[in-house]
């Protein structure tokens, strides 16, 4: 292996022209320099450079080490530099995983300011794990869970980011439109829209119709929010959706379900995490608003 020391000299007595100068630059004796160049040429069997009066002239191998010097000694100072941020958490890579169809707004709204203060951290957002992202955040192919339904496991914390309602929208022309609140049994004659969760895991069933032994007459699913909306403006249908969404809808308002029904979005993370650009993620997602 070569040694990064005759490498350094090398390029501070090209950059200074003088072996002094350069020895003072790193902080040397002149003395110790020419050692360390004299032990690097007996280790390798080759000279590199010799005196001609007071000045020094580089041999072949000389000029090739310097080369060799210009090239490597900028990319391995780089890549100290990358690996302090690396131990001060300002660079890696995020990973976040998606579990509310309708949150892919905000999270935008957060992505913008993350990546201008944390420019060097790549971020990437799947919705690949839309409905198994436990899973996912437990196995560490994500690093940060946006999920409305926390669920609680040991190496697991939770922050809350921001709160919402979760109410039933329906098209403005609907007869529930004038109601202050929808009870469980005015569904029963309703074709209802969710994403494409089972039931097990839909609060307007678990929390909602189920405790009252309610169903509405048809159940169906769609992908996507903007689909979503304009079949319920259409009334042709009605929905549970959170209550941000409607504020910019067309011809959808919302009633209240029962007593309300009060929701957080939560970011997930492995607990013990210390990446100050996880922190950073999460201190800018609280301070976004809908």
């Amino acid at each position: 292996m070569i040694d990064i020391q005759p490498l350094t000299i090398l390029r501070e007595i090209d950059r200074t022209g003088s072996l002094t100068l350069a020895a003072d630059r790193l902080n040397l004796t002149q003395s110790a320099v020419s050692h360390a160049i004299r032990r690097f040429e007996e280790r390798h069997g080759v000279k590199l450079w010799e005196r001609e009066g007071h000045k020094l002239r580089l041999t072949q191998t000389g000029d090739y080490l310097l080369g060799l010097a210009l090239r490597v000694l900028p990319q391995l100072e780089h890549g100290a530099t990358v690996l302090e941020d690396y131990a001060r958490g300002r660079r890696g890579a995020i990973r976040v995983g998606m579990e509310c169809h309708p949150c892919q707004d905000w999270l935008m709204r957060v992505v913008d300011p993350f990546l201008a203060e944390w420019p060097d951290v790549e971020l990437d957002v799947t919705t690949a794990f839309q409905f198994g992202g436990l899973a996912a955040l437990l196995g560490h192919e994500i690093d940060i869970l946006v999920t409305p339904d926390p669920v609680e496991r040991p190496g697991l914390e939770y922050t809350p980011v921001f709160d919402y309602e979760l109410v039933l929208a329906v098209a403005e022309t609907h007869p529930l439109a004038r109601k202050q609140r929808v009870d469980p049994e005015d569904l029963a004659g309703e074709t209802l829209i969710t994403y494409p969760v089972s039931r097990e895991r839909l609060d307007i069933y678990t929390r909602f119709l189920i405790p009252a032994h309610a169903l509405p007459r048809r159940h169906r699913t769609v992908e996507t929010t903007d689909l979503m909306l304009r079949l319920v403006a259409s009334g042709r249908a009605v929905s549970a959706t959170p209550d941000w969404l409607l504020r910019e809808a067309n011809g959808v308002t919302g009633v209240q379900l029962g007593e309300g029904i009060a929701k957080s979005i939560h970011l997930g993370q492995r607990s013990g995490t210390t990446a100050g650009y996880l922190d950073g993620f999460i201190h800018l997602a609280r301070r976004v608003r809908i």
